[in-house]
């Protein structure tokens, strides 16, 4: 204490102090990343392996689950997915969120390395894999277009002159492509043609394969000089090839111009993207990790003259998809929410002190405290989002309890006539050991929420930590820089003359400190009845906790909508897009909406197409996306030929498979006859729950497949080998590549295909075929018979198993409780055998991860309060009183959240931890109190009672500030409003309803327990008990 009385007089240093402070941290804020939550890295790896023209089933058993047996040895996967369609397979790999993700990608090439010799030998290139993070979605969207140019042209650009500069600047991390139509040469056999000339499709695919190549020929070397060789090896334009001898007949060369076309066209023809009504290629630019998400989308767009500037006059590049504006919206509102905290808080303390100079002293802790949180935000590492910066805004709340704490005792001392110096530091001496209670008390309440694990740990984790630095910064200010400018500032009010609204308030204070002091009388005086009351208040939050719906995180509005349109299996991809453009004309006449674009194939079919859809800023619409969801569904469902479900883009993100809607329930069987079985029931089932909309299934209808029965017996007497038959089937229709053109820019495939015209019906079979052992051509149609069967059109896994996920929306009004509730029930009612394994995956995975710790994290964080408390006071039963306040503010913040329609969401929950930290700050003001009073010989009824009246005033103003310091948060209004009202109307409901139990329960339980030590010893001492402990109605 002799060290913080020397501090108060040094007013010369400690104010250049705090003038440093606000500079560093003013400093620090501009430097700030801003993003719309904290940075959550979930370290995940998309493995992609792709052959063309392999079903699903063959991409399913003969490339996913290869590269699922070696992926199963590699360690801290926590979830492992794989999607298998036609040509392609992904894999995607979610690691333990403490995997560092580089570490992961070595073990991911290893098994991929490992799991190669057991690949197709068909495959042109062995699997890829990208390092991707759920919780970074695309940050910018481009769109190249142009009304002359054919699509490979714009890809080539796009990949070119666009993905590969970008990729180069700071901050950007993938560039991916929809739509793309990478340049290649077509080559289309006409099958009657090679039949006449005597040539099979193996043979053309041979001879090609070997007459485009790009190798090192070495140099010559002679005495003085050396010579580098090269050759004119490659054939790179369709031309070229046209003229390529394949073999000669009679003495006459036949070129492969003879057998069929040759064209310039597109790798994959199945994919398509388009804009309004301009086919299109979209590039989706992602952010690296670490990096200022606005000032990386700016860096971008101020580069985009530059490199449009290098492209024909007639490509267009614009920016169709941009999280600028939503993102800026969002942390502005929010800013503006934390500078109305602010203000709010500044009148209560203004009310209550009524004098500017006793206003400006604790008012000057907020600055100081959230100024310097900045700087200690940077050094962490972290940064300007919704969730840190509304943990500033309830920090406003108490940030300035200390200080009001301290200038009111200081106050007291000074109207006892003592001068402005001795007031300072004998009023200081007097609360320090509360101050110090209080910080040390409400940063405990984090602990626990630092230790949570999961997604919800790593979420609110900047969160706990912005708030406790806010709150140690508070109390250093409120020990040093308060009591000197209170020593240098303050006057007795008795020197001040107070105008009218002074004196107005003064005498609704004292008619509240009167009226309090009658109640609190009675209360003494009736304290069964009180005891009573708090009990039935511990009952009733219990009641409502487990009946209050729970769920995770609010829906949130960022300005983007997804969805996603399916149609039938085995739909063209001419037809398709034309099905996917008829939903986005609908969706672009909704006023609110600003732009559609979508995109079909691969993802992963092409059944499914992709919709994004970009709405108008807030400021210009009234509707939210949800609103707009419900408002587009009834025209979108009117469509024959196609299904659009939609979602609001959310920016947590969880889970590495995608859906059709929100949520997800996954089955898993060995036996996928069972398993399609039951999935059905399931859905069905599901289907008919009022908690549930939009229910559906990831399995799509299965598709005709012709199959080959290949007659064995008559092959080998031919001298056909099944080798040999594939091989044809692969030429034929399989979009073969059979060879690479190398080029100063990239590399183009040579695709091997029949003309598109013999590729509709398998009377095309009857005119391929094959060599036998005696070099004459046998007809494929003799060798197998043609049967038609039903295949899925893709094959899902979870793990190494086959899996299939349905997907659900939440009805209006319902919570995800109810839901995942409604679903268990309805499991166990369709009475699926026990190979049938169903979990929830992603966020409602999530949800009940949450959910199972939820009441174990009141527990620890009022247990962790306890010790704190127990240790400062050295006393086993003082914090048991302070604790007792706990119920009220439950009850208050469970029953504000129901009466307001919210469920109790994570940061519901996070608002009553919050109170736990708040509420018992006035329990301990008055505990202090009673305890020094005591010491001067008060009993101990004497002795609460008049720490109650005394502390009433800052009570009183600690709890207005952080009512209303949470108020904007409750009833605010605008971007990202979602996510922080749950916390404001928890936090404004709790302190509203304990503020008025606790200053009469507080001191009624502190005498009982008075009560009860002081049995203790008459028992043990065999004296009689000071009846002065109780009231009458307890003696």
């Amino acid at each position: 204490m002799n060290a913080l009385a020397g501090l108060i007089q040094r007013r010369v240093g400690l104010s250049l102090l705090a003038l440093g402070i606000m500079l560093l941290g003013a400093f620090a804020y501009f430097q700030l990343p801003v993003a719309p939550l904290p940075t959550v890295d979930f370290p995940t790896i998309q493995v992609t392996a792709k052959l063309s023209g392999a079903s699903a089933e063959t991409m399913a058993s003969s490339v996913a689950t290869p590269l699922e047996r070696a992926f199963a040895a590699v360690p801290q996967v926590t979830s492992m997915t794989s999607s298998s369609a036609a040509g392609k397979t992904q894999v995607v790999l979610q690691f333990d969120l403490s995997r560092d993700i580089d570490g992961a990608a070595q073990d991911v090439q290893t098994a991929i390395n490992t799991a190669t010799p057991n690949l197709p030998k068909t495959m042109s290139s062995a699997p890829t894999f990208n390092k991707v993070n759920p919780a970074e979605g695309t940050v910018l969207s481009l769109a190249v277009t142009s009304p002359t140019r054919t699509l490979p042209e714009l890809d080539r650009y796009a990949d070119n002159y666009i993905a590969q500069r970008l990729s180069q600047m700071p901050g950007v991390g993938l560039v991916d492509f929809h739509g793309e139509q990478k340049p290649a040469v077509r080559v289309q056999i006409d099958p009657d043609a090679l039949a006449a000339r005597g040539l099979t499709l193996e043979e053309v695919r041979s001879v090609i394969g070997v007459s485009t190549l790009d190798q090192p020929k070495g140099s010559l070397d002679g005495q003085s000089r050396s010579i580098t060789l090269g050759a004119t090896d490659q054939l790179l334009d369709p031309q070229h090839y046209r003229d390529q001898v394949i073999a000669y007949k009679n003495g006459m060369p036949i070129k492969l111009g003879d057998l069929g076309r040759v064209i310039a066209g597109a790798e994959d023809t199945q994919q398509a993207a388009q804009l309004g009504a301009e086919p299109t290629v979209i590039v989706d630019i992602h952010k690296q990790p670490g990096f200022n998400l606005l000032s990386t989308i700016a860096t971008i767009k101020a580069k985009l003259p530059e490199l449009t500037a290098s492209l024909p006059r007639d490509v267009q590049v614009q920016v169709v998809g941009d999280r600028t504006q939503t993102i800026e919206a969002s942390v502005n509102d929010m800013q503006f929410t934390l500078l109305l905290s602010i203000a709010l808080v500044v009148v209560v303390i203004f009310v209550f002190l009524r004098k500017a100079t006793a206003t400006l002293i604790p008012s000057l802790t907020i600055p100081l405290s959230l100024v310097a949180t900045f700087g200690v935000m940077y050094l962490l590492g972290y940064s300007l989002d919704n969730l840190s910066i509304m943990g500033l805004a309830i920090a406003v709340g108490f940030v300035v309890d200390d200080a009001i704490v301290v200038m009111e005792n200081i106050v007291r001392h000074l109207e006892m006539g003592k001068s402005r110096l001795q007031s300072a530091v004998d009023g200081l001496r007097e609360v320090a050991f509360t101050i110090v209670s209080m910080t040390v008390s409400l940063i405990a309440v984090f602990l626990p929420i630092l230790l949570m694990s999961g997604i919800v740990g790593r979420l609110m984790r900047e969160f706990a930590v912005t708030v406790s630095v806010a709150i140690i910064m508070s109390c250093i200010v409120s020990l040093t820089i308060t009591p000197m400018l209170c020593a240098w500032l303050l006057k007795p009010h008795a020197d001040q003359e107070e105008g009218r609204f002074a004196r107005a308030c003064e005498r609704v204070f004292d008619a509240l400190h009167n009226g309090y002091r009658r109640s609190l009388d009675w209360v003494l005086d009736h304290q069964r009845v009180t005891l009573a009351v708090a009990i039935a208040t511990l009952a009733a939050t219990a009641v409502l906790y487990v009946g209050i719906p729970k769920g995770f995180f609010p829906q949130q509005d960022n300005g983007l909508i997804q969805g996603v349109a399916e149609a039938a299996p085995d739909i063209s991809p001419i037809a398709m897009r034309a099905q996917v453009n008829r939903a986005a004309e609908v969706i672009g006449q909704d006023p609110a909406v600003a732009r559609v674009y979508f995109w079909i194939g691969p993802n992963p079919t092409v059944s499914q197409g992709k919709v994004m859809i970009n709405l108008k800023p807030f400021s210009e619409r009234t509707a939210s996306a949800g609103e707009v969801i419900r408002r587009l569904q009834p025209a979108l469902d009117a469509l024959s030929g196609v299904k659009v479900y939609m979602q609001a883009n959310q920016d947590i993100q969880i889970g590495g498979r995608a859906s059709k809607t929100q949520y997800q329930y996954t089955l898993q069987d060995p036996d996928s006859a069972e398993l399609d079985h039951w999935s059905g029931v399931l859905l069905e089932k599901l289907k008919t729950l009022p908690q549930l909309q939009h229910v559906t299934s990831d399995q799509q209808q299965a598709i005709a497949q012709s199959t080959l029965v290949i007659d064995r017996p008559t092959a080998a007497r031919l001298g056909v080998t099944v080798q040999a038959i594939d091989d044809v089937l692969y030429d034929a229709f399989g979009q073969r590549q059979i060879a690479t053109m190398f080029t100063q820019l990239d590399q183009n495939h040579v695709i091997l295909e029949l003309d598109p015209s013999w590729q509709t019906s398998t009377a095309t079979l009857e005119h391929l075929f094959v060599r036998s052992s005696s070099a004459s051509l046998v007809p494929l149609s003799l060798l197998a018979t043609v049967k038609t069967e039903q295949v899925p059109i893709i094959i899902n896994h979870q793990g190494v198993f086959p899996a299939i996920t349905l997907s659900f929306d939440l009805a209006p009004g319902q919570a995800l409780s109810e839901a995942v509730n409604a679903i268990n029930q309805a499991s166990l009612a369709v009475a699926m055998p026990d190979t049938v394994v169903g979990s929830f995956q992603g966020t409602a995975q999530a949800f009940q991860d949450s959910l199972k710790s939820q009441p174990w994290l009141i527990l620890a964080a009022i247990l962790t309060v306890y010790i704190v408390l127990g240790v400062l006071y050295e006393n086993a039963i003082h914090p048991l009183t302070i604790i007792s306040t706990l119920p009220s503010a439950g009850f208050g913040a469970l029953l504000a959240l129901m009466l307001c329609g919210q469920d109790l969401s994570v940061l519901g929950m996070i608002g009553i931890i919050l109170l736990i930290g708040i509420v018992k700050k006035n329990a301990i003001m008055i505990v202090d109190f009673t305890l020094q009073a005591q010491q001067r010989g008060l009993s101990a009824r004497d002795a609460v009672r008049e720490g109650c009246l005394l502390r009433l005033r800052p009570i009183l103003m600690t709890s207005l500030a952080a009512l209303l310091g949470a108020v904007p948060l409750a009833f605010g209004h605008g971007a990202g409003s979602e996510l922080r009202q749950p916390l404001g109307i928890a936090i404004v409901g709790g302190l509203a309803v304990s503020q008025i139990l606790t200053l009469y329960t507080t001191p009624v339980v502190f005498l009982w327990f008075e009560r009860r030590r002081a049995n203790n010893r008459s028992t043990e001492n065999s004296h009689h008990v000071d009846h002065s402990v109780t009231g009458d109605s307890l003696a």
